[in-house]
């Protein structure tokens, strides 16, 4: 009987947990007191239940991270004068956010103990790595601790989690996925009344049970673990922007929002420059099956952008352009098919941790683009005793996602006609079947867009 007891509360759990929404805000939809009391009232009109997860206030993570420049570089003065600076700017939060006096007074109050904390870094023995970290964390700290002040100002209960109690990295920083499942659970699982969690982005907790984060842009990350890892019933990232757009709208004019687009098409053009979606935000969703829908924070009744398994229609869906390319073209020593000259050049970016974006082959030379550049003149000279370099700088890649699989035809001319007038450097072709992507010199990044919003959406 006991056992048929535990069962039906463990099943009663994952339901409760299947149909629970993630909802995922940004830095600008949280950047003002304005933007908090909106995003507020788009977390109160949706029904059931949601764990919302919040980024820093927009501007917060860069001042956090002077912050810890200055005090790593052991510049005092400057340290407290930029901090007094900061509780300046958020005491002026609260006091627009927040109107009861006591709850002013609470709020402030966590203000103060949290960059007083960030003052107990000045003279420490840390680490500066770590120093930086546990620095940074705080932006979303607060972000998430004024929400739910505002919450529960306006009579909203709420559950504020703690990041830290349930979102942990493993020795290779990757996410502890059966931790992230099983503490997370046992949180909602102790607060059956509550409807709205709110918990952190982009922080967690190292394998050492130290401040860490998943890198920048890892609140969508954060959203999307925490929705696969519970199997929740959908994921929302809401920013500013309605949906994934066909084309680049700050260089393009008339794009689109999509209505729907396949979890590989929307990997393809996060991995690929799309503003709106944090490339690695869509794997663990995928994992999961479970859809993400990206929806515009400041027009909520937008329908936005589903990420779902789906049929892909053939040919152009949509576009994205990534900048920052750098390509460099080894041709080997030896001639005609080079045995292991492929390993060599692959051993040298494994070596300094540095990833390739793309990469074509002849018989005797490789081209790759990389998009880090920490260590290019280190894997210069170790490329330069396998073969002859070239460097080539500023580039852009320019990444068509569809279906362009074999049985489909005919998007290949529409796609190479629009750029005739543009000088291509490489193009890589048949690693996916849901990508077409172009090196261009990044001078010829906008005219390329616009003729190809031209030539393949007609």
């Amino acid at each position: 009987m006991f056992k048929d007891v535990f069962l039906t509360l463990k099943l009663q759990l994952e339901l409760e947990l299947r149909f629970m929404k993630v909802l995922k805000f940004g830095g600008t939809s949280v950047g003002s007191p304005k933007s908090i009391k909106e995003v507020a009232n788009i977390v109160r009109n949706i029904k059931g239940k949601k764990t919302v997860v919040l980024s820093a206030m927009s501007g917060t993570t860069n001042a956090l991270h002077k912050v810890a420049e200055y005090i790593t570089g052991e510049q005092e003065k400057e340290a407290n004068e930029f901090i007094d600076e900061l509780i300046g700017k958020y005491v002026e939060v609260v006091n627009e956010l927040l109107a009861d006096e006591a709850h002013q007074k609470e709020a402030i109050a966590l203000i103060s103990d949290r960059f007083e904390f960030l003052r107990g870094h000045i003279g420490t023995d840390l680490e500066a790595a770590q120093i930086e970290k546990n620095i940074v964390a705080q932006g979303e700290i607060l972000s998430t601790n004024l929400f739910n002040f505002h919450l529960k100002e306006v009579g909203t209960k709420a559950t504020l989690v703690s990041a830290f109690d349930f979102m942990e990295i493993d020795e290779a920083n990757e996410p502890v996925i059966p931790k992230i499942t099983e503490a997370y659970g046992e949180i909602i699982k102790n607060h059956p009344d509550t409807e709205i969690f709110v918990t952190q982005g982009y922080i967690c907790n190292s394998h050492k049970g130290a401040i860490d984060n998943l890198k920048r842009g890892g609140s969508d990350y954060s959203a999307s673990l925490i929705g696969a890892a519970i199997v929740a019933e959908e994921i929302q990232i809401w920013t500013d922007i309605d949906g994934m757009h066909n084309n680049d709208p700050r260089f393009v004019d008339s794009t689109f929002s999509l209505k729907e687009i396949s979890f590989d098409e929307a990997a393809e053009l996060a991995y690929f420059g799309a503003k709106i979606l944090h490339p690695q935000s869509v794997i663990p969703a995928r994992k999961a099956n479970v859809p993400v829908l990206l929806k515009n924070t400041f027009e909520p009744d937008a329908p936005g952008t589903i990420i779902k398994n789906c049929e892909v229609p053939n040919g152009v869906r949509a576009i994205a352009a990534k900048d920052g390319i750098t390509a460099i073209k080894i041709k080997s020593f030896r001639m005609l098919m080079a045995y292991g000259f492929l390993k060599g050049v692959f051993e040298v970016f494994e070596k300094y941790k540095t990833s390739i974006d793309m990469i074509t082959t002849s018989e005797v030379a490789v081209s790759i683009t990389i998009d880090d550049t920490t260590h290019l003149d280190e894997i210069v000279a170790e490329l330069q005793e396998i073969g002859s370099v070239e460097v080539d700088t500023d580039l852009s890649i320019v990444c068509l996602a569809g279906d362009f699989s074999e049985q489909r035809t005919g998007a290949g001319t529409a796609i190479f006609s629009s750029l005739s007038n543009i000088p291509i450097r490489m193009v890589s072709y048949g690693g996916s079947n849901y990508n077409v992507s172009l090196v261009i010199s990044t001078q010829h990044k906008k005219e390329a867009l616009v003729a190809l919003n031209k030539g393949v959406f007609k």
